[in-house]
């Protein structure tokens, strides 16, 4: 029987090229757009869950809390003391590490040197995370403050293989660390990426806060291993009585939270997590399924726009016995063919397509071909499509009176009230209306967050690492880059403008509230001409200068800064910073140096020649772009020839800021433009499919006198039937609709 069935179905098939080429194209692009999304959605709901006992790990928060234990907000950085003091006092944590690094530094042998990401940790970071050892011990591997753990994709660039234990590299150029050992390349969607791990025992030889960390700051992470996740509860009550205990100056708590949920939950109010990038998968899933829907309402209205030519067939059937149930089985075996085929047709576009699909979003998606989960998935969807475009059309051809077809009467069965086909199009086309305003407003959102004035001038404004001797020699390089022509200013600072990041409790002023100890302070450490390179807007007082020698234990606070602190003409006002004394002698207003879309928060810039890390470069107007480029490195390589030369143009930074949104307008754009491309596919196969049945129409009406002129108005009205039939009269033309369909 199941060979019959297929043998009918391929007869018909061949029997319609056309719908069955428009049917497959239709249903393959659907597919292929739906399992891209998927594949996406899949890469984000997957990040930091691929670890062994994933739902064990937490990472350490803070709640900020006001005088009456109100929640302010929540922060990803705990102090810097919470993680010993878990470890010493929580026996229900296995383990517990503190993090810091992630940036890139220079890590060398002695015939290459590269700039690749950077972390340190305690050596319970390997317990936490099962990183997948090529060499080495993983429970000695970082042990020694000299050891070092590269990546598969770092030992192979620096020695060209993975068998390099006990080797040595040097670390920023300084110091050198032996190889303990080498991992498999960590997952790309985890958000502690790095391409070498050193201990944090080295840490705190190249660190003063690592070496002596401070509850009152905030600049490391700490991750848990908890060993029964059920007694989170029992844990977390617990933690939030550590920080309390062990610093009386703030009122705080710790919390562990999911390291799984980070990514997607990772926004809080009052404490509780609300969101976050979860509603973008969210969206995503909707719009891969909303495509498969518009390719399956295809797949109907081609099937059910064909029920004149398959109602003879269904009547002689019914005739001789077939039942309703054998027809459904016939038609789904059509539906599942042709859905075969798609699938097939699909997966090729998806292999072919995703490369480039990971460079348009700036991602790494990978088909584990040999993961049975991501077979299970296609053969899920295969049959979801099949289902829906083939249960429809079983169910309406299967439903003809085999009387009234033979008497030559109207085939159509009234399952519903109304002509569904003409509903299936409209909903197709509201779907990617839809999908079009969406793009729109996201467009637009993504184009006010980019012209909101940032509060420093970004046009023009490079920055590069300070590594190496850029350090001890600055005042050199900036001597010599302004003697170029290429800048025409130079500054350094601590962090980049476009990521401060150094939180910190304990500044005091006179006349101080008492509420004055709950704010926390960001801290940005610089030297001369910050205003006149970064171009911050100083609203009284000045900037640091070299006309004022006091200048170096000055500091300059953010309007924020002084509206909290709710001080009065502050500039000449001191404050005490870390038991140091310090002069206020400007007030800048606030730039946007976090998230684009939140408001100011207090900050205070205070001088510092030892604090650097970043040059801030005006770059020459009067230049090119490259012109200004090419004298940097020049001077660079003379004076910092052992690393290489990187210059980066702040306004990409910023840019870089809008990821989120810029992948979202990317895939709401590329899919909704499918999910057009799509309807209009099916809109063609129905008016072609009209045409065809028209041809006799048409023929009467141009014998009769009727130009194409006078015939293309009415042909695009579509009648009561759903297949085209005309309710235009032309003047040359005395035929009625029902006239034209009983074959006058």
């Amino acid at each position: 029987m199941i060979r019959l069935y297929l043998k009918i179905a391929l007869r018909n098939l061949w029997k319609n090229k056309t719908s069955s080429i428009i049917n497959i194209v239709g249903l393959a692009v659907g597919l292929s757009a739906c399992l891209l999304l998927l594949l996406y959605v899949n890469y984000e709901w997957n990040f930091d869950r691929q670890y062994k006992d994933a739902d064990k790990i937490y990472q350490v928060m803070t709640n900020f809390q006001d005088a009456s234990g109100k929640i302010t907000s929540t922060g990803s950085s705990p102090g810097n003391g919470i993680a010993m003091a878990i470890k010493s006092k929580i026996p229900e944590v296995d383990a517990i590490t503190r993090i810091a690094g992630g940036n890139e530094s220079l890590i060398a042998n002695q015939q290459n040197g590269f700039r690749k990401v950077d972390l340190f940790a305690d050596p319970e970071i390997l317990k936490i995370f099962n990183y997948e050892f090529i060499v080495g011990n993983p429970d000695i591997a970082l042990n020694a403050p000299n050891a070092v753990v590269l990546t598969e994709e770092t030992a192979k660039l620096l020695f060209g293989t993975t068998d390099v234990l006990d080797k040595t590299v040097k670390y920023a150029n300084k110091t050198d660390l032996k190889v303990t050992g080498v991992i498999k390349d960590p997952p790309t969607n985890t958000l502690l990426g790095f391409d070498y791990l050193m201990p944090w025992s080295f840490y705190q030889t190249i660190d003063e806060e690592a070496k002596n960390p401070g509850w009152g700051n905030f600049s490391f992470l700490a991750i848990a291993k908890v060993n029964n996740s059920s007694k989170l509860d029992l844990i977390n009550a617990k933690v939030k009585k550590l920080f309390n205990e062990n610093y009386t100056e703030q009122r705080n708590e710790n919390f562990l939270f999911p390291f799984a949920d980070t990514h997607l939950y990772g926004k809080f109010l009052n404490g509780k997590s609300i969101g976050g990038d979860i509603d973008r998968i969210y969206l995503f899933v909707a719009l891969a399924f909303g495509i498969l829907l518009i390719a399956c309402i295809n797949f109907m209205n081609m099937t059910t726009a064909k029920s004149e030519r398959r109602a003879k067939e269904v009547g002689i059937r019914k005739t001789i016995g077939a039942t309703r149930a054998s027809l459904i089985t016939q038609f789904l075996t059509e539906a599942m063919i042709l859905t075969t085929v798609a699938v097939l047709i699909a997966l090729t576009i998806v292999e072919a397509s995703l490369p480039m699909f990971n460079n348009l979003l700036g991602i790494e998606i990978k088909i584990n071909y040999s993961n049975i989960s991501y077979w299970l998935g296609i053969l899920s969807v295969a049959l979801l499509t099949t289902l829906m475009a083939g249960i429809y059309p079983a169910l309406y051809l299967s439903s003809f009176n085999p009387i009234q077809i033979l008497k030559k009467r109207s085939a159509r069965a009234k399952l519903v009230p109304f002509n569904l086909r003409q509903v299936l199009v409209v909903s197709q086309f509201c779907f990617s209306i839809v999908l079009m305003i969406a793009t729109l407003v996201i467009y637009k959102q993504i184009q006010f967050i980019k012209n909101r004035p940032v509060g420093y001038h970004i046009n023009l404004l490079a920055e590069m690492p300070q590594n190496g001797e850029l350090y001890d020699k600055f005042e050199l390089f900036k001597e010599q880059l302004l003697r170029t022509g290429a800048v025409i200013s130079v500054n350094q600072t601590s962090q980049s403008m476009s990521h401060v990041s150094n939180w910190f409790y304990g500044l005091k002023w006179p006349d101080m509230e008492k509420q004055g100890e709950e704010i926390v302070f960001n801290r940005l450490q610089t030297q001369y001409d910050l205003a006149k390179t970064n171009g911050i807007q100083i609203l009284a007082g000045r900037d640091f200068s070299k006309s004022f020698a006091s200048d170096t234990a000055g500091v300059l606070l953010s309007s924020t800064a002084v509206r909290i602190m709710k001080l009065k003409d502050p500039v000449g006002k001191s404050v005490i910073l870390f038991d140091n004394k310090l002069k206020i002698i400007g007030v800048f207003k606030d730039f946007l140096w976090e998230s684009p879309y939140r408001s100011g928060k207090p900050m205070i810039i205070n001088f510092s020649k030892i604090h650097g890390g970043n040059i801030n470069m005006r770059l020459n107007p009067a230049n090119s772009l490259s012109r200004n480029i090419e004298l940097i490195s020049k001077v660079t390589k003379s004076i910092n020839p052992q690393f290489p030369v990187e210059v980066k143009m702040v306004d990409e930074l910023y840019a870089a800021k809008l990821q989120s949104e810029k992948i979202l307008g990317i895939l709401a754009n590329l899919f909704g433009g499918i999910a057009i491309l799509i309807s209009c596919m099916g809109l063609y196969g129905l008016v072609a499919y009209s045409a065809e049945q028209r041809t006799k129409e048409l023929g009467v009406r141009r014998v009769l006198g009727a130009s194409v002129a006078n015939i293309e108005p009415a042909f695009f009205i579509f009648s009561e039937n759903g297949i085209g039939g005309c309710l235009y009269w032309c003047s040359a033309c005395l035929l009625s609709d029902e006239q034209v369909a009983d074959g006058i």
